[in-house]
């Protein structure tokens, strides 16, 4: 795992680890984690350096404050939800390592279907 993520820009993990399988010290200085696997609160993918050392955004802080394990037992900061961040409503970390630990909302599902549902309509209105 160390080979493939050292010199990646962005890297997704997407597991059911109860103990972690990315160390911050892989990570060089301006990449992006997409953390979007163990999801539960004794369940890690990213050990603490990776968590405390990095600018963490999460889809919901009151999700993962309860649902996180990567969260809830580093002890991260979380910096804002992804929300937050595409309202600009936070400034853009320039030039650091990112880390968008992602539990899943009911409303990233709806927005997906629909995307999908209109594809759908554009297809049937051609054929």
């Amino acid at each position: 795992a160390e080979e493939a993520v050292r010199n990646a820009d962005v890297i997704v993990t997407a597991t059911s680890s109860q103990t972690p399988v990315l160390k911050g010290q892989w990570l060089k200085s301006g990449s992006h984690v997409n953390a979007i696997g163990a999801c539960r609160p004794d369940w890690r993918e990213l050990d603490d350096e990776a968590m405390k050392k990095n600018v963490v955004f999460v889809d919901s802080r009151e999700g993962a404050m309860r649902e996180s394990g990567d969260v809830i037992l580093s002890g991260a900061k979380i910096y804002a939800e992804l929300g937050e961040a595409l309202a600009r409503k936070v400034p853009a970390p320039a030039n650091e390592t990112t880390i968008f630990k992602s539990l899943g909302m009911a409303v990233e599902d709806i927005a997906a279907a629909n995307l999908v549902y209109q594809r759908y309509l554009g297809l049937s209105a051609v054929n």
